[in-house]
């Protein structure tokens, strides 16, 4: 089973929000997960970030493999950690 880091939207019509979630890669992007690990809301101005970071390095030692747009999360997330 191989296990990725995700986003899975909720919220309403023209209205988005997104879980980062772990899941196996072949659930549907709304299906079933493993666990949340945090928020990403495009609608606020700046994007917000909300990160469990101890989970997330868990998951990222267990094997996990992040897509190309959480990666860009996690980064932007770890240079506002530093800025703080």
């Amino acid at each position: 089973m191989a296990v990725k880091i995700r986003l899975t939207r909720q919220g309403g019509k023209k209205k988005p929000f997104y879980r980062i979630v772990v899941a196996d890669s072949e659930a549907p992007r709304d299906g079933s997960f493993l666990e949340v690990l945090g928020v990403y809301n495009p609608m606020v101005d700046p994007p917000k970030v909300e990160l469990k970071g101890e989970r997330v390095s868990f998951w990222l030692k267990q094997g996990a493999t992040p897509t190309d747009t959480v990666k860009q999360l996690l980064k932007k997330a770890e240079k506002s950690e530093k800025a703080a």
